[in-house]
């Protein structure tokens, strides 16, 4: 399941179904199936300019996010939080070392705000190496170095740094809060990527808590022509599309509570 999920997404990603439609186009083209050619063309160009020009993947975003609304103010109490690996560069820290934030980094930065305010919380850091070559260290390894340098002991912190997927991250959460007699944990990931690990969460009759953050998109995008930022579009539309693959895929194995929970 790993390995195929791995490969729809480098298959489906936006950017390569571009490509394929193109390497489509010629190939009709050397055989002279001038149909085939247009209409594989006409579709990959169409598919371009959704990516790049227009804010279809802010206004895909913007219905993740909104899907489980952060709460107003802290938990009053607070004895254990869940964080989600997805927010290290694992590539790079592996060879130089430290811990270099991507885009999901607010996940661990959260993570530390409220471990600070809440000094009797566990930190459960759910994340193995989940790249097809398994040669990085994961966030669960990176978080520990993380959360050190900021004076958080090892005896506060739980880690899963085995699981690859979202579904290992909580078939593993659930096993090591039960040895560790924890329960009603508050769930930190990226907004967008809440709808999936809450589902899968609810599947496995894990009671959490959804705290999201690393929000993404303003919440009030409309549909509508963007030449302004290109690359910043097509991430965010592949980022969506990335999460829809996901939760399609993860309710047809009935692996999630639902199709699109929320």
């Amino acid at each position: 399941m790993f390995l195929l999920s791995k490969l729809v997404w480098i298959i489906g990603q936006p950017l390569s179904l571009t490509f394929l439609l193109m390497l489509a186009c010629l190939v009709a083209l050397l055989f002279r199936w001038r149909s085939a050619a247009i209409v594989s063309g006409t579709v990959a160009l169409l598919l371009l300019f959704v990516s790049l020009y227009t804010t279809a993947g802010a206004y895909l975003m913007q219905g993740l996010e909104a899907r489980f609304p952060r709460p107003a103010a802290d938990p009053q109490e607070l004895s254990c939080m869940i964080v989600l690996g997805g927010g290290f560069e694992a590539e790079v820290t592996t060879a130089r070392g430290g811990y270099e934030f991507n885009a999901a980094g607010d996940r661990f930065v959260e993570a530390l705000r409220l471990a600070q305010k809440y000094p009797q919380a566990k930190i459960l850091v759910a994340g193995g190496d989940g790249s097809l070559s398994g040669r990085y260290e994961g966030d669960a390894v990176i978080a520990a170095r993380f959360f050190a340098a900021f004076g958080l002991g090892a005896d506060r912190l739980l880690e899963d740094g085995k699981s690859r997927t979202t579904f290992e991250n909580a078939i593993n959460v659930k096993e090591i809060l039960g040895d560790a007699g924890l329960s009603h944990c508050l769930l930190i990931t990226s907004a967008f990527h809440m709808p999936r690990s809450m589902g899968i969460f609810r599947k496995l009759g894990i009671d959490v808590t959804p705290w999201p953050v690393d929000y993404r998109s303003p919440g009030n995008d409309t549909l509508e022509i963007d030449f302004s930022q290109p690359s910043q579009n097509v991430q965010l539309l592949s980022t969506a599309v990335r999460e829809w693959i996901g939760m399609v895929g993860y309710y047809a194995a009935g692996r999630t509570s639902a199709l699109y929970p929320g």
